[in-house]
């Protein structure tokens, strides 16, 4: 058992996941505002059939972080720690950065405006899917704040199965109801064989 400022850091890494599902919380009652306004302004939900699969693989991630850290007994590695803490800052800015870029067009769904353009500004001048390298971010680091190393390499492969599969249904989406696909023709993937 390692203390940091007196306290186990069981306890204190348990806290830091709790604050990050509030976080999520806090974001699925915009996701759910924004998708209510969408739908109501003429707006179509495509592929809804994954995105169960995506809330369970979320819950139980955020279960199994502090799960492995108290019955295997990962220890505190200052260094590692640090390094995954800033990754998993780094992470939520990127994540509120595109939802800020958004605006009313982020949710958490597939939701699509028919013959709305595609948003090119902030993080997706860069990148197709900030989002979802967000995510990505977040479930390699928030493990391994406290080395809990099958968390990451487990939660991070079934992420990018279930990514495969919503990137494909969110790409034909946006280029059955936008100008998407000549837009971000350029722009690219954050997973290239997820056509």
């Amino acid at each position: 058992m390692r203390t940091l400022m007196g306290l186990d850091s069981r306890f204190l890494y348990t806290g830091l996941v709790v604050l990050v599902s509030i976080g999520r919380l806090a974001e699925l009652r915009i996701a759910a505002r924004n998708r209510a306004r969408l739908l109501a302004r003429g707006g179509v939900e495509a592929a809804p059939e994954h995105y169960r699969w995506m809330v369970l693989l979320h819950a139980a991630f955020l279960l199994a972080c502090p799960l492995e850290v108290w019955l295997l007994h990962r220890p505190f590695l200052p260094v590692l720690a640090a390094a995954m803490l800033a990754v998993q800052v780094l992470a939520v800015a990127l994540r509120w950065w595109v939802i800020r870029t958004l605006g009313e067009r982020w949710t958490t769904r597939i939701v699509v405006l028919p013959g709305t353009p595609p948003i090119v500004a902030g993080p997706y001048r860069w990148i197709r899917h900030p989002n979802y390298l967000a995510v990505c971010l977040e479930i390699a680091s928030l493990p391994l704040i406290h080395s809990a190393w099958w968390a990451a390499a487990v939660f991070s492969v079934l992420n990018a199965a279930v990514l495969r599969v919503r990137i494909r249904a969110e790409e034909r989406a946006l280029a059955s109801a936008s100008s998407y696909g000549e837009v971000f023709a350029s722009t690219p993937r954050l997973m290239p064989g997820a056509r």
